[in-house]
């Protein structure tokens, strides 16, 4: 089975254990073109190196790196040519001009295609984006989808191929790992929250719901964006700013021992007009941590958590503080979930799992499909 795919993602070194685990899998023949950086706003993500045994990891040069919507490659097509896979797995949304080139090559090469969507909302595109999006849809052979949500966008745009639905990537068991010995049942009660400061995470939800909290509590926030300085100047007006703890972003390799500090791990966000939670990584990373986690109700948190957490009304922040108190005062029940929401990660949501379900799709696309000529 030759594959090639296309993933700006995989510069991350941590997103490479998939590539690895697929790689392992019976006939498996495996190259992945990736940009010799992103730019991510203002950020430079350099290509990783760090997960490249059993595949070809192919760094091509990408065009309007740092466009999202209209980045592509040069000389995809030639390395295509030489490669000729039987699919190519397109880690791109269908509505990006990479995604229209890299579907357009496939096409000519006689390969089946499919790509990946987090999409969560139904959006209608400008051209010439609408016409990108047209195209890729009534040609890829499979879809990929992240959220159940994404789903349902997928099928009310009319695309009618098979949609598997799946996140674009799971988390290593042995890297975030429980820390070691019992959590204590008295001390200080460590809340946190990691990820992006921007209105729409709810962090805002977070500390007025703190700001009733009884006990002996902390409250960590990790992240950085453009609504830190509110989130300060909320936290003084709320009088819970010496217990709250304002730390910048930290890097991806710091991020297990982080998570293992804490009794529980929050994400709170909120729905909007314009966006709403396409899955919540850091939901399973502290799973996988064995540390209990509480989501809001927005987009995907609920279908990710399960029964192995704590999911409250999104913007309630009387509902949240119920469940903080809940935790810190039943040291069993957080343990209890956070064994459980270990168990549901090893079972769903380990690169492992994430590569054999993708190597299914392929099997599939395979078995079911013909090329287009």
């Amino acid at each position: 089975m030759r594959v090639l795919m296309i993933s700006k993602a995989c510069v991350v070194g941590m997103y490479q254990l998939k590539l690895e685990e697929l790689a392992r899998l019976p006939a498996m023949d495996l190259a992945v073109v990736v940009p010799p950086y992103w730019r991510d706003g203002r950020n430079v993500l350099p290509l990783e190196r760090a997960h490249t045994s059993g595949y070809e990891l192919r760094m091509v040069p990408m065009v309007l790196n740092g466009s999202f919507h209209l980045h592509f490659y040069r000389g995809l097509g030639r390395l295509m040519s030489e490669f000729k896979p039987e699919v190519v797995h397109i880690d791109e949304e269908p509505y990006n001009l990479v995604t229209w080139q890299a579907m357009h090559l496939a096409r000519r090469n006689h390969a089946l295609a499919l790509f990946f969507t987090w999409q969560n909302l139904h959006r209608r595109y400008p051209f010439p984006f609408s016409t990108v999006e047209r195209y890729n849809l009534d040609h890829a052979h499979y879809a990929i989808a992240g959220s159940c949500d994404a789903e349902v966008v997928l099928r009310a745009k009319r695309y009618a191929g098979p949609i598997k639905v799946l996140p674009q990537f799971g988390v290593d068991p042995g890297l975030f790992s429980p820390r070691d010995g019992r959590r204590s049942a008295s001390g200080e009660f460590t809340i946190g929250y990691m990820g992006r400061l921007v209105e729409e995470k709810g962090v805002q939800i977070l500390l007025q719901a703190v700001a009733g909290l009884t006990g002996n509590w902390k409250l960590r926030v990790i992240g950085s964006g453009p609504y830190a300085e509110t989130l300060q100047s909320l936290s003084v007006e709320l009088h819970v700013d010496k217990q709250v703890d304002f730390s910048d972003h930290v890097p991806s390799k710091l991020v297990p021992s982080e998570l293992r500090g804490l009794d529980v791990l929050v994400l709170p966000s909120l729905t909007r007009r314009n966006w709403k939670e396409q899955f919540g990584r850091v939901l399973i990373e502290a799973m996988a941590s064995e540390v209990a986690v509480v989501g809001s109700s927005s987009g995907e948190i609920p279908n990710l958590v399960g029964n192995a957490g704590l999911v409250f009304a999104e913007g309630d922040a009387a509902a949240l503080r119920e469940a903080l108190r809940a935790l810190m005062e039943n040291p069993l029940l957080r343990l209890r979930l956070g064994r459980e929401g270990r168990e549901r990660v090893l079972g769903c949501y380990t690169q492992a799992h994430v590569a054999a379900e993708t190597y299914s799709v392929y099997q599939q696309m395979l078995s079911r499909a013909q090329p287009c000529g």
